[in-house]
Order: structure tokens, then sequence, then C-alpha cells
């Protein structure tokens, strides 16, 4: 089966990049990185981590241009609510509808997200978005919690071993900790 790999961050993506098995290429969509820099200091990133991680397949990505007026636009009139809460649910939503939409053009049969991988981060509301957008758009959605099994502690550990720059939020200039 052939999968599109919603990526947030090269750090959350090195535990779905070591447990998925299927032909994948990774999908850098995220809008809700501010400033621009951010953006592109973590594309970066995850473009080395692919050059450099031993997988055993070659694995794609694509990374649509930065679009950040796209977020604000979902986020508008929620920029007060707390971590987790609607604004949250409206960026997966946005990120994982883009995901889909990519899938179904692409020829993918599945889409999946590391989003999970963060402790922060409801594994319940980002596979809800998800299984919406793969349902609107004809694609399997693949169903994960990449933080359980030590998969939180996993992305810590290939981390530190590939030097990846871990930021402490999830890119949202409205969200919690920096």
């Amino acid at each position: 089966m052939s999968l599109l790999l919603h990526s947030c961050c090269a750090p959350c993506s090195t535990t779905a990049l070591t447990r998925l098995t299927q032909e994948l290429t990774v999908f850098y969509y995220n809008p809700n990185i501010a400033p621009r820099d951010e953006f592109l200091k973590r594309l970066g990133e995850q473009r080395r981590l692919l050059a450099e991680m031993a997988l055993p397949r070659g694995v794609g990505l694509i990374a649509p241009e930065y679009d950040h007026a796209e977020f604000l636009a979902v986020a508008r009139g929620f920029e007060d609510e707390p971590e987790g809460g609607e604004r949250c649910r409206r960026c997966f939503a946005l990120r994982l509808r883009a995901t889909a939409k990519a899938a179904r053009d692409g020829g993918f049969e599945a889409i999946a997200s590391t989003i999970t991988t963060g402790p922060n981060k409801r594994a319940a509301d980002v596979n809800a978005a998800g299984l919406a957008a793969a349902e609107e758009f004809g694609v399997e959605w693949v169903a994960a919690d990449f933080k359980k099994k030590d998969g939180y502690k996993m992305s810590i550990e290939l981390s530190k071993k590939y030097g990846l720059y871990r930021q402490s939020f999830c890119g949202c200039e409205f969200g919690g900790a920096r």
C-alpha cells in the first residue's frame, strides 16, 4: 500500500519512519508554523533526516509552498483557545485535508500523520480529522498513536542520534511553550 505520511517535523517523523512498513512519501505541509524562518528550519531538518536515516526503503518528500494565511484563516476567532482546543482541531483538519487531497491527486492509497508522536497532541483528535479527510478524498486513513509503546521516547533518542533540531512548540504563534 502506498502511503503519504504527513509530517509535522523531523523529530516526530523518526518513530513513524521506523515503524511503518508501507511504501511511503513524507508530506511536509505545515502552514501553522510561524515565522517563515522556523518553517524553513524544520523543513531543512526533515530533508536532512530523510537523507541520513538508515531506512530499508527510499522515502520521498513532498513539501508544498508555505502559506501561513491558510492557517490564520482557520484559526481566526480561536486564537485564545487553549492548547488542544478547537484551534488545534481546525489545524489538524486543515493539514490532513491537504494531505488526503495530495494523496488522491498523487495516486497514493492511504495517509497517516506523525502529529500523534507529540506528547501534547491527542491522538483521538488527530485520528478523527484524518479519518474525515481520508473519507472526503477517497483514500484510506491509517490510524496511529505514535507516542505509544515508547514512541515519544524513541523520537527523542533518534533526534539525539541524528542531531535534530527539537523545537519546544508545535509552531503555532497562538500555542503553548516556546
